[in-house]
């Protein structure tokens, strides 16, 4: 039996090619760099450092192959959910009560709507994953410098308000279904 479903499958090569790149990328960078890698950037740059490590140093690949099961988990249930438009009029009518109760309940309108839910999570984990590259980019700098390229800030939000846009307007196009 399979893991996910062959269209979550689909939808998470990306991700999976993006987690092998950086997971390459990261082995092929460890052995040249410094002692002291960056631990936080802030606005001025690189205002902390802690000790090389693959703890620190893989930290972005760790959390981005947490995120990843997480969000295609998340995709899986969703496609999982009775939509309501197949809710029997006895299970509607009390979904309708208890989601005029709760504002917390929810369901897809559609299994065409939930597939579009379901990619727009995998998508936005996409776009995290793209995000995490650019942060790896300075993380796996081979000088410990404390400057940070004026770059990162948009290369590192572009994508998540992207994915996050995407994800939001899935679930509005439901809502209003």
């Amino acid at each position: 039996m399979a893991l996910f479903s062959s269209s979550v499958r689909l939808w998470l090569l990306p991700n999976a090619v993006l987690l092998v790149v950086l997971s390459v990328w990261g082995a092929l960078r460890y052995p040249h760099l410094p002692g002291r890698i960056p631990k936080h950037i802030g606005i001025d740059g690189v205002d902390a450092w802690t000790d090389r490590s693959i703890g620190s140093a893989f930290v972005l690949v760790f959390v981005y192959a947490g995120m990843t099961v997480l969000m295609a988990g998340c995709a899986e249930l969703t496609l999982w959910l009775t939509p309501r438009d197949e809710l029997s009029n006895a299970d509607a009518a009390a979904f309708a009560g208890a989601r005029a109760a709760s504002s917390l309940l929810n369901r897809p309108g559609s299994r065409a709507s939930a597939r579009r839910i379901a990619r727009a999570l995998l998508l936005l984990d996409t776009c995290i994953g793209m995000s995490f590259l650019a942060g790896c980019a300075v993380l796996w700098r081979s000088t410990p410098d404390p400057n940070v390229p004026g770059w990162l800030l948009v290369a590192m939000l572009l994508p998540l308000l992207v994915g996050t846009a995407v994800t939001v307007a899935a679930a509005v196009s439901d809502r209003k279904r």
